[in-house]
């Protein structure tokens, strides 16, 4: 019964930094890397909307931040192209709606941070041209446009261009993110913010206390605007305990959001960063930006995306609704990027 659940449900992932694995590998072998590599682990994980995050390495910042975002982008369309069988680059609610019906998987570019754009908030223009249709301005640092979290000792509100952007983005329908940006830019960003928000990757603070996650009143906030929070697996953000890396835990993210939110406002955002990292990063335990976490730290089971049937008999076994569980799995994103995306 929890296997046939999860295939009837529109599966909604808004965070997977599968373009960096497959950017990694040489053009000619983008599209077969993704078909060989990708499209099993997202069709035995019943996904039916993927969101394709554009993440720049430290390495290409800032000189080479702009190609190489446009590089990963290019790598979006030619893997699309490439599987146009089993999958579509969509750029609107409607295309979303036609490719669920068609049997294949939907996916969204988005943008992480956008160090590409740097302070010229006109060239998001000439990226939603290209197919971004989810943006977010900061990542752990300080950028033109706003402080990430592990900025927030600062206390900064967004840029000037960073209040900008947001308003660019309304304008052109493209969601913005909230997730990584500081406190004090979830705070600005909600006042000004005129369309619903989304936080792609981002998990409980009150359960806990790590500056990635949102705090009960971000929570409501951003639900507010008619947005939609969601979950982020990645372990160390779900518990600082190594012994409590279990669905479990992640179901009490959950259902602690949606108590907060309420269940339209609650999705699932990921973050499978560790086959991403182990794909991609040399055996030489140097520094990728984490700190003092463990970029490999994972909830057994819930390495990949085959793993998120685990997700839905867990919440099952809660005993939540059906109907509030399809919502949580993927109908409330659905609802958003079809509202938002015009």
């Amino acid at each position: 019964m929890t296997v046939d659940l999860h295939h009837r449900a529109v599966v909604a992932d808004t965070h997977n930094d599968l373009l960096m694995a497959v950017t990694a590998r040489t053009p000619r072998r983008w599209a077969s890397f993704f078909r060989q590599q990708w499209l099993p682990q997202l069709r035995d994980g019943g996904v039916d909307i993927q969101v394709l995050p554009v993440f720049i390495d430290e390495r290409y910042r800032p000189e080479g931040a702009l190609r190489e975002t446009l590089r990963m982008i290019e790598c979006a369309h030619v893997l699309a192209e490439g599987n146009a069988d089993e999958v579509r680059l969509c750029l609107n609610g409607d295309q979303i709606d036609q490719t669920l019906a068609e049997g294949r998987i939907a996916l969204v570019l988005a943008l992480e941070s956008a160090p590409g754009v740097d302070a010229d908030v006109e060239l998001f223009s000439t990226l939603y041209r290209l197919g971004v249709r989810v943006a977010s301005i900061a990542h752990w640092g300080r950028t033109p446009l706003a402080d990430g979290s592990g900025e927030d000792g600062t206390g900064s509100r967004l840029t000037s261009a960073g209040a900008e952007a947001l308003r660019e983005m309304e304008r052109l329908g493209m969601v913005f993110d909230v997730s990584h940006l500081g406190a004090s830019g979830v705070a600005h960003v909600l006042e000004l913010a005129t369309r619903p928000l989304i936080a792609t990757h981002s998990s409980s603070r009150a359960l806990r206390d790590h500056h990635r996650n949102l705090t009960d009143d971000q929570i409501r906030a951003v639900a507010a605007t008619g947005g939609v929070v969601c979950v982020n697996f990645f372990a160390p953000f779900l518990t600082d305990d190594p012994a409590d890396y279990t669905v479990g835990r992640l179901v009490d993210h959950i259902e602690h959001i949606v108590g907060v939110a309420g269940i339209d406002h609650v999705g699932l955002g990921p973050d499978f960063v560790r086959e991403v990292i182990s794909d991609t990063t040399p055996p030489c335990c140097e520094d990728i930006g984490y700190g003092d976490i463990d970029p490999l730290a994972s909830i057994p089971g819930l390495e990949g995306p085959r793993g998120l049937p685990l997700v839905t008999e867990a919440l099952v076994g809660r005993g939540l609704p059906e109907e509030d569980i399809l919502k949580i799995l993927g109908g409330n994103v659905r609802r958003l990027l079809g509202t938002v995306l015009r």
